[in-house]
């Protein structure tokens, strides 16, 4: 009998007119084309979109066939499970009523297979500077949400897409990868601290490959994006493989 394989992606962004969006699309369909037939679950890290806001009645245009895949891989039985990245925070019931895609807040503690995970997009998580909070609390609130859905999708559109777009560009674009600080890094003293035995921490948000052991005998795991590329996680029920996707 086959084993149940679990899957972990972050960071595709899906949309990033910074980039080939097209490429990008490509590329993230044919590994969801590819998930083996005994795959358990898929768990969507945070910014597979570069930007996703839901109104009651309007979605941001595009995605088509990659909604419709994850469609399909419900369908078939596989869970899937979204948690909300920094671009793609404003998703409300859309997955979950359309597709069957569970939408979870991070840190999300679950146990797989006998081995504890805490899972999420990574933002915000352990000490960060100040003015990153608050543009996260910002995000966040409710109250600015309804206010920033007033606007017409027209404009609440274009603004994230421009937003998004040079956000990325600020920040380098895809030629400048963000360096790690290894155990000098917020997100591995939140792992290392953290109050109980976990086995593995799995996050993206940093835009490049982290596995490090934490002293406690567990696993850091941080996914690369996939502007380049990508990576992906895979637990077969013993033991974490980071894999890369494809460049091609």
């Amino acid at each position: 009998m086959l084993k149940n394989l679990y899957y972990f992606v972050s960071d595709v962004h899906l949309g990033l007119r910074a980039s080939d969006p097209s490429e990008v699309e490509r590329r993230f369909l044919g590994f969801l084309d590819t998930l083996p037939p005994n795959t358990k679950a898929l768990y969507l890290l945070g910014d597979i979109f570069d930007f996703w806001y839901e109104y009651k009645y309007v979605i941001p245009r595009g995605h088509t066939r990659v909604l419709g895949r994850l469609a399909r891989l419900r369908d078939a039985g596989v869970e899937l499970y979204f948690f909300k990245g920094n671009h793609d925070i404003w998703a409300y019931d859309y997955f979950e009523k359309e597709i069957g895609m569970k939408v979870l807040e991070q840190p999300y503690l679950v146990e797989i297979e006998g081995r504890k995970f805490c899972l999420g997009h990574g933002d915000g998580l352990g000490h960060t500077p100040f003015g990153f909070r608050v543009i996260r609390w910002a995000f966040h609130n409710r109250v600015l949400q309804v206010l920033f859905s007033a606007l017409h999708p027209r404009w609440a559109f274009g603004l994230g897409y421009s937003w998004s777009k040079n956000s990325r560009l600020a920040n380098g674009g895809d030629s400048t990868p963000y360096t790690f600080q290894g155990e000098n890094e917020p997100i591995y003293r939140y792992a290392s601290e953290y109050p109980e035995k976990v086995d593995y921490f799995i996050f993206g948000h940093f835009h490049t490959l982290v596995d490090m052991p934490l002293p406690d005998g567990g696993r850091l795991c941080i996914l690369g994006d996939w502007l380049r590329g990508g990576e992906y996680g895979v637990f077969d029920g013993q033991e974490l493989l980071i894999c890369k996707g494809s460049s091609e």
